[in-house]
């Protein structure tokens, strides 16, 4: 079975072509027969069981979609050879790389950077997820969705081109670090423009089930319009008097509606509840599932929900890095709707028309103080001229320097101040030999004061003996002889 669906997808592309070229006789009918065909169906074209769809009618169907059918060398150099510098991310389907295409590569095309999707032959998705998005980009066209500019298919390799959306995904603007925090204002646009996308795919002739709405799926161009990508998971609506479209349940935890999980039943309402957890994480900042968080909190919807209708208690559930700068009134209408998304019961959820005109009137909605919040969102062309204008201001401010040490060059201030140290060196040094001279004139002082301190006590106690006066040898002679004599003598 594996073996014929594969011969079907190589007899499939070859008798492919490129999409938008039809023979120059019959060109006309071939669009007057487009014009009265319905949008090809996804399910028509399965090639697991039944009759494969027409290559010639699904040829048809794409005729006026103004898809560009590339080769597999034209990307390689779009984005020069799948280098890592040009690689901007990387999904289920594969990893993305940033490329430009201009007339240069293909006469009639328009000049503009792109996204290549390149399909990871080893990923979660194949075949049919690149099917899928070649069926509905290729035939829908929306404010709201990503246009698909073209694809390429070369034996087992698949590739998607989409326009480039400078902004990225709502993902990693609510749970980068490093990423500013968005403004209310912003948040509420970007719920506006997902759910007409939504709303757009569910009112269509043919009705699209989208399945697979996430925050990584929303992606902003430069004024954060958000615009819905990835259709791989995408499927046809319920046609006729079905309610339901059953299949197997795929799409992100988390994001699914609890119906779908059970039983596998597929409506339009499974959507609904879906945007109802993405316009969660646009008031709280919180993923639907984080496994870093304790008990309760690691499920987004069951943390909240108690919280949504509760006007007292709002605040607990709204995003801190917003700072209190949104609309009171705004965020309480905000939860409510929510709320109604993400009830258990889908006949309780609105429709996606519904929930535009529920938050359309938000946006103008201004009874909250901005405070000094400044959110500066520069286009392409402003971000260019501020990196240009980067090297100037650096270039000025070397010149201040150098015209600052051009005053007083550097070595002479240093040997200022090594003189000065010098200097208080010196007299560092000297300090001690003052030191030594006070301590030796106090020591000779003290010493001093000790001898006359022992004079006075020896004169004091009669034990003082004074030097005789010299005499000759005739008074030593009388002094020896005549007491009278000795007593002059010690009076003399």
């Amino acid at each position: 079975m594996e073996k014929k669906s594969n011969l079907s997808w190589r007899r499939f592309f070859a008798c492919y072509g490129r999409v938008g070229d039809s023979p120059s006789v019959a060109g006309g009918a071939v669009h007057a027969k487009q014009r009265s065909l319905r949008r090809s169906s996804f399910s028509d074209a399965s090639f697991n069981g039944g009759a494969a769809f027409s290559p010639e009618d699904l040829s048809l169907s794409l005729v006026g979609a103004d898809l560009h059918v590339f080769t597999l060398a034209e990307l390689k150099t779009v984005t020069q050879h799948f280098s890592s510098g040009h690689l901007i991310g990387e999904g289920g389907f594969g990893p993305v790389y940033k490329g430009f295409v201009d007339e240069k590569l293909r006469p009639g095309l328009k000049a503009q950077q792109v996204a290549v999707k390149l399909l990871d032959k080893e990923g979660h998705q194949g075949h049919r997820e690149w099917l899928a998005e070649v069926i509905f980009l290729g035939q829908l066209s929306h404010p709201n969705l990503v246009k698909l500019i073209g694809y390429c298919c070369e034996e087992e390799h698949r590739l998607l081109v989409y326009e480039f959306m400078a902004r990225g995904s709502l993902e990693n603007h609510l749970f980068r670090r490093f990423f500013a925090s968005l403004p209310w204002m912003t948040r509420l646009k970007i719920a506006v423009g997902a759910a007409k996308g939504l709303a757009f795919l569910h009112e269509a002739e043919k009705p699209v089930i989208y399945r697979d709405f996430k925050a990584s799926n929303i992606l902003l161009d430069c004024d954060y319009k958000a615009k819905l990508s990835d259709f791989g998971l995408a499927k046809d609506g319920p046609q006729g008097e079905e309610t339901h479209v059953s299949t197997r349940v795929m799409g992100t935890q988390g994001y699914a509606a609890p119906e779908y999980i059970m039983t596998g039943h597929l409506t339009a309402k499974s959507d609904v509840y879906s945007f109802g957890v993405v316009l969660l994480e646009l008031l709280s900042g919180r993923r639907s599932v984080d496994r870093s968080r304790n008990g309760r909190e690691q499920n987004l919807v069951e943390w909240a929900q108690p919280w949504l209708t509760n006007t007292k208690r709002l605040g607990r559930i709204m995003d801190p890095t917003l700072e209190g700068q949104y609309s009171p009134s705004g965020a309480q209408s905000a939860a409510a709707l929510a709320a109604q998304c993400l009830s258990r019961n889908p006949k309780g959820r609105p429709t996606m028309k519904a929930v535009v005109d529920a938050l359309e009137p938000l946006l103008l909605l201004d009874d909250f103080h901005v405070g000094t919040f400044v959110f500066t969102v520069l286009s392409p062309p402003e971000e260019a001229a501020a990196k240009e204008a980067l090297p100037a201001r650096m270039n000025r401010v070397l010149r201040r320097g150098e015209k600052e040490a051009a005053a007083e060059p550097p070595p002479v201030r240093m040997n200022r101040v090594l003189r000065r140290g010098e200097e208080e060196v010196a007299a560092g040094e000297a300090q001690p030999a003052r030191m030594n001279r006070v301590l030796r004139r106090g020591e000779k002082e003290e010493e001093e004061g000790e001898e006359a301190g022992q004079r006075r006590r020896r004169r004091g106690s009669g034990l003082e003996v004074r030097s005789p006066k010299p005499v000759s040898v005739t008074d030593t002679a009388v002094y020896r002889s005549s007491p009278k004599a000795r007593s002059r003598g010690r009076g003399a």
